[in-house]
């Protein structure tokens, strides 16, 4: 994390990742209500969201600031992304102006916007937001990218922390099922986060949904420092043995990245990969159930799971708002 930006977990060390966590916990029982009086959080939203725009806004209030959103198309003029395109379409303005622009009346610039989900390279490099970073001269916060979702790994290692879940503990990232191909974001940050940790990382995924070899290469770096391992299985009943935490996440193959046709015909053989009781049977007794939200009900998780004891899901979406609070007290109050 830089003075200016916070773009992806994996651009920061574990010292650093540990040190806003426990600045969130701090702030969670220390109110700093005037901490950022007078400071002004700008939101700029190209995607929906709850957690993310809801925590964000209350995490500045909190805090003493204000913040305006701006979800461009919507009260706005529609915001052009891509270089070198011929605007005469349904977008009136360009991020270059645009975003400098929302940059220079606020303190702190926040930015939600997806992976095109087109081409795997250029989101695996998260091209579109790195190039919108480039020309905002303000400190900036990503609230998720194509590849890159650093607020919601904040928050799991803030509930890892929370539950007294120690390093070297089995923490199993599942894929599940869902009506549609969704981004990389979470699970390659997941990954990342729990590598970072020092976890024993298995991600549990059918064939045809591997995670990309720069997202697990990238995590097997991170283990490697922080003591950690990261192995990938379709073996449910291998992968679930002994985990002390099962976190559930829908993603697309990178194998038919760009090819929804091709990939709904591969998702739809795969509706047992839903997270039921069964699956914890060889856990262990204390295994705990983890989700970034929003989930599908029957669908990628029971009913029974995520309302279930070993559930944290809520914990989870509420410490959002703890971590976010604690980078922009780090941006905005060093």
């Amino acid at each position: 994390m830089s003075l200016n930006h916070l773009i992806d977990l994996a651009d920061m060390d574990r010292e650093e990742v540990s040190a806003l966590v426990g600045l969130a916990g701090w702030l969670r029982t220390s109110p700093q209500p005037q901490a950022l009086a007078g400071k002004i959080l700008g939101l700029v939203f190209f995607n929906p969201s709850l957690r993310t725009l809801a925590s964000t806004q209350a995490g500045m209030a909190r805090l003493g600031g204000t913040s305006f959103v701006i979800t461009p198309g919507q009260g706005t003029w529609q915001l052009e992304s891509r270089l070198g395109v011929r605007m005469d379409g349904a977008c009136a303005e360009h991020v270059r102006e645009g975003l400098p622009v929302l940059a220079s009346f606020c303190d702190v610039l926040g930015i939600r916007s997806f992976a095109a989900g087109v081409d795997l390279a250029r989101d695996l490099a998260d091209a579109d937001f790195r190039a919108m970073a480039s020309v905002i001269p303000t400190p900036l916060v990503n609230l998720e990218s194509a590849i890159a979702h650093p607020m919601q790994g904040l928050a799991d290692w803030r509930t890892l922390d929370d539950l007294g879940i120690a390093p070297r503990s089995r923490f199993v990232l599942s894929w599940v099922t869902h009506p549609r191909a969704l981004p990389l974001a979470v699970p390659a940050t997941t990954v990342h986060m729990a590598a970072l940790r020092g976890h024993e990382v298995v991600v549990l995924r059918p064939d045809g949904y591997a995670l990309p070899p720069e997202v697990m290469d990238r995590a097997r770096v991170a283990a490697a420092a922080s003591g950690g391992s990261v192995s990938e299985t379709s073996d449910r009943q291998a992968a679930l043995a002994g985990a002390s935490v099962v976190y559930a996440k829908e993603w697309g193959s990178p194998v038919h990245y760009g090819q929804p046709a091709a990939e709904a015909a591969l998702r739809a053989t795969l509706d047992d990969w839903q997270v039921d009781e069964t699956w914890f049977a060889g856990a262990r007794a204390d295994c705990r159930f983890m989700h970034c939200l929003p989930v599908r009900r029957n669908v990628a998780v029971a009913d029974a799971v995520l309302d279930g004891t070993r559930s944290v899901v809520l914990a989870e979406a509420n410490n959002r708002l703890w971590t976010q609070m604690a980078v922009l007290y780090r941006l905005l109050r060093g």
